[in-house]
């Protein structure tokens, strides 16, 4: 289905590879099971407005209800999927294409913002109100019950692939906003032609300076890049594995043409660094931000010169 296939991420398609008839087997469907369903057939569908206003009318008493259909349009749609997901536990078939529409439907409550707690609670309450109508046709309560119980097979098949869907598809958004944050607190910043600042902020763990490395290198790449001023004043902290992989970063860069300037080391990662024995020797460190830049186009050839202007001020250029 076009919708499953717009997001194709490998926990969402893991989900949808996933066996079938195992699922299946995991709710113990027999073909009992399916007699009985076919028995409730008729009536599920007689009502079916009545049990789909059951499972929306527990959405709308939450707070949180109250934003998943900012419009009328949204809401027909939502209601519209919902009776043929009822149309469809009664249908007898329950195959690929079955589990390929619970798919659909768990992604598109997930891109509506129902999260699993509240699409549980939702389904809980639809099963009630199928249960309650079962119960309420049956001449004699155990064979009613046994109805029930088979339509709650279905529905237990149907929980597991729409609740994986909605925990995969929210671990999937968290990662990427995860990765976009870590993208975003590592950016490196053309200055001017063949020359990059790399201003590092916060915590540097193992991870943000694998990921630090490969964008610079990435960049050098790009730009063309001749100096990098790495600026670490924001750092407050550096561990052995990150000092080397600093020490890896800088050797990657001079490797692809770069020479690499270090910038607004504090005393304490200094001393951190003297403690861990690095090889203060790899390093070309400068105090400031602004001691570094001016190191970096001299390097590129660049000079500074003060102009005096007509008025008696003065600007650099």
């Amino acid at each position: 289905m076009a919708e499953i296939h717009k997001y194709s991420d490998i926990r969402l398609r893991q989900v949808l590879d996933y066996d079938a008839e195992r699922r299946l087997r995991f709710v113990n469907l027999q073909p009992l099971d399916l007699a009985h369903i076919a028995d409730l057939k008729d009536d599920v569908i007689k009502h079916l407005d009545e049990h789909v206003a059951a499972f929306f009318a527990y959405l709308d008493e939450l707070p949180e209800g109250s934003g998943l259909f900012p419009n009328r349009e949204m809401r027909d749609e939502a209601v519209r999927m919902k009776r043929e997901h009822l149309i469809a536990m009664v249908g007898g078939e329950y195959g690929k294409e079955y589990v390929e529409q619970r798919i659909a439907f768990g992604v598109a409550y997930s891109r509506a913002g129902l999260d699993a707690r509240m699409f549980l609670g939702g389904f809980h309450a639809l099963l009630r109100s199928l249960g309650a109508r079962i119960m309420q046709k049956a001449k004699a309560p155990m064979p009613a019950f046994d109805r029930f119980s088979s339509l709650k097979k279905v529905a237990f098949f149907d929980l597991g692939i729409i609740i994986d869907v909605l925990i995969a598809d929210r671990e999937s958004t968290i990662a990427m906003q995860q990765e976009a944050i870590r993208e975003l607190s590592t950016p490196t910043l053309q200055v001017r032609d063949r020359l990059l600042i790399l201003p590092i902020i916060g915590v540097l763990d193992t991870h943000r300076a694998r990921q630090l490395t490969e964008n610079l290198l990435r960049s050098i790449r790009d730009n063309r890049a001749k100096v990098v001023v790495m600026d670490v004043t924001g750092v407050a902290t550096v561990d052995t594995k990150v000092a080397n992989h600093l020490l890896q970063t800088i050797a990657a860069s001079r490797l692809m043409g770069a020479e690499v300037i270090i910038t607004g080391l504090s005393a304490e990662v200094a001393q951190s660094l003297v403690t861990l024995g690095v090889d203060l020797a790899k390093l070309n460190a400068v105090g400031d931000l602004q001691g570094g830049l001016e190191l970096a186009e001299r390097l590129l050839g660049y000079e500074l010169v003060r102009i005096v202007h007509p008025g008696g001020g003065r600007a650099s250029a």
